[in-house]
C-alpha cells in the first residue's frame, strides 16, 4: 500500500536516489537497482588468492507504487503499473507495522493483517482480468485449432476452470493451491502475479525489532520484520559504524541482508565460485545445475567444450590455506558432466576451445 516505506527500503537497499514524500501514489515510474548479494565467503577467497578484484553476484529489485483497496475498479492510481512485475521472478510485499505519527495511513489506521489482505486480494484480481481475457483466446483454439493444439488448449481449460479461475475469484492466491509443477510450468507464460513466490516485508518500529508478530493473514509465509527508518540509517554508515549499531539493536544481520538473501534463496538459487589472483567471483545458477550448463554462465566455449570440472568446497580451501595443500590432502575432485554443482563449490574448468 502507499506510505508504507517501500520507497525508503528502496533506497536504502540500493542507494539510489529516488523521490520520497509523505503522501500517496510519490512512486509512479518503477524504480529499478541492482543490488549484491552479500556474501562473506569472497572476502575470504579473495585473501586466500591476493586477489585484484571481488565480483559478488546481482539481483536486481523493483520498486512500483502503491495499491489501496479498489485499486482493481480504478481507486488511486488503479493497478495500471502492474504489467511493471508481472516480468519478475517473486515479490517482496512491504506491509507496515510501524506508528509514527507523522506519516498518513491511507486507511487512517495501522493494520498489517488488513493491509497484507487487501494487497493479497488486488493481486488476485489483476491476475482474474489476465486469465479472463487469455480464457477468450484458448476457447477461439480450441474451436479452430489442429489435434494437437485443441488438445493442449483443452487441458489448460480444465486446469484454469476447474482451479485457478475459483481461487482468484475468492482471493486466494495461486501459489497456494499445490499445484503440481507440471501444472504451474503450464501456466508459467501467463506470469501471474499470485503464482510467483512472496516475501512479506513488516515494515516495524525501531523498538519492535525483537518482537515476535502474529498476524492470521501472514502465517506460514515467508515474513522479515524490518525497519526501513534503521535501515535508511544504515546505509549512510561505515561498515564498522554499521556493526556497532545492529549490534546495540540486538540484531546480527542488517534487514536488508536479510531480504536479498532470502529472495536468493526463494528463487531456488545458490553460487558456485571462482577464485585467482585476478579476481574472485560468485556465479548464480539455479539448484540442482550440473556443472557444464554452470560452465556456460562463465562462457558458452566452457560449456560447448566441457571436459571436467576441479572441484572443492570453499571452506576447505580456505583453512588449507593453498590449492596445492589442498590437493595433498585430497580435498580437490575432479568431477563430470553428471555432476550436480552445491553452493559454495570453487571451481577451476578443463575445457576444449
Amino acid at each position: 500500500m502507499p506510505n508504507v516505506g517501500k520507497s525508503t527500503l528502496f533506497k536504502a537497499l540500493t542507494k539510489k536516489t529516488i523521490d520520497i514524500a509523505n503522501y500517496p501514489f510519490c512512486t509512479i515510474e518503477p524504480n529499478k537497482g541492482i543490488v549484491l548479494v552479500p556474501d562473506k565467503r569472497l572476502d575470504q577467497l579473495t585473501e586466500l588468492s591476493k586477489s585484484e578484484k571481488t565480483i559478488n553476484t546481482t539481483i536486481e529489485f523493483v520498486d512500483i507504487a502503491g495499491l489501496v483497496k479498489g485499486a482493481h475498479k480504478g481507486e488511486g492510481l488503479g493497478n495500471q503499473f502492474l504489467h511493471n512485475i508481472r516480468e519478475v521472478d517473486a515479490i517482496c510485499h512491504v506491509v507496515r507495522n510501524f506508528h509514527s505519527g507523522d506519516i498518513i495511513h491511507v486507511d487512517g489506521k495501522v493494520d498489517p493483517d488488513h493491509d497484507a489482505s487487501v494487497i493479497d486480494i488486488e493481486l488476485a484480481f489483476a491476475d482474474l482480468d489476465m486469465i479472463n481475457k487469455h480464457m477468450r483466446k484458448l476457447k477461439d483454439k480450441v474451436k479452430g485449432a489442429g489435434q494437437k493444439e485443441e488438445k493442449e488448449a483443452r487441458k489448460s481449460i480444465e486446469l484454469i476452470e476447474g482451479k485457478v479461475l475459483p481461487a482468484l475469484e475468492e482471493g486466494r492466491a495461486v501459489r497456494k493451491l499445490g499445484l503440481t509443477e507440471s501444472e504451474l510450468e503450464s501456466l508459467s507464460y501467463l506470469n501471474l502475479l499470485t503464482a510467483k513466490p512472496m516475501i512479506y516485508l513488516l515494515n516495524v518500529d525501531e523498538d519492535k525489532l525483537n518482537e515476535n508478530f502474529d498476524f492470521p493473514s501472514l502465517r506460514g509465509e515467508e515474513v522479515i520484520p524490518i525497519c526501513a527508518k534503521v535501515e535508511s540509517d544504515l546505509s549512510d554508515l561505515s561498515k564498522d559504524e554499521s556493526k556497532e549499531y545492529l549490534e546495540a539493536l540486538g540484531v546480527n544481520m542488517s534487514g536488508l541482508d536479510q531480504i536479498i538473501l532470502k529472495s536468493y534463496e526463494i528463487l531456488n538459487l545458490i553460487s558456485f565460485l571462482t577464485t585467482g589472483p585476478k579476481e574472485t567471483r560468485a556465479w548464480t545458477i539455479v539448484k540442482d545445475t550440473r556443472a557444464p550448463q554452470a560452465a556456460g554462465t562463465i562462457h558458452g566455449d566452457f560449456e560447448r567444450g566441457f571436459i571436467a570440472v576441479e572441484v572443492i568446497y570453499w571452506k576447505d580451501l580456505v583453512e588449507s590455506g593453498s590449492e596445492a595443500v589442498a590437493k595433498e590432502k585430497g580435498l580437490l575432485r575432479l568431477e563430470g558432466k553428471e555432476y550436480i554443482m552445491k553452493d559454495g563449490d570453487v571451481c577451476n574448468y578443463r575445457f576444449n576451445v
